[in-house]
């Protein structure tokens, strides 16, 4: 792939010290690594928002086809929930 973009940061000196002696250390050029890296966070970061989409219609599919439940019920759920662990809890002190 032809290089085109020259990229500059800046970065604590010990930092970028350790990084180009581990890279020496791998007989790999730091701007290799680098590239990976970059190229790792942008696939990385296309799978996780491919994975949010299908989040988001999942749960649009679901409202759309009426699977639903009312803060009243979810409240509900949550308490008896608490309430049966609570009764373990103590059933698990006692013994």
């Amino acid at each position: 792939m032809a290089k085109e973009a020259v990229f500059t940061m800046k970065l604590e000196r010990e930092l970028r010290d350790a990084f180009m002696a581990a890279a020496k250390d791998a007989d790999r050029p730091a701007s290799q690594i680098v590239r990976e890296f970059m190229r790792d966070y942008v696939e990385q970061d296309r799978e996780y928002l491919a994975w949010l989409q299908r989040k988001v219609d999942n749960a649009r599919a679901d409202i759309a086809a009426g699977r639903v439940h009312s803060h009243e019920e979810v409240e509900a759920e949550m308490d008896k929930l608490f309430a049966d662990l609570e009764q373990k809890r103590r059933g698990a002190d006692a013994a």
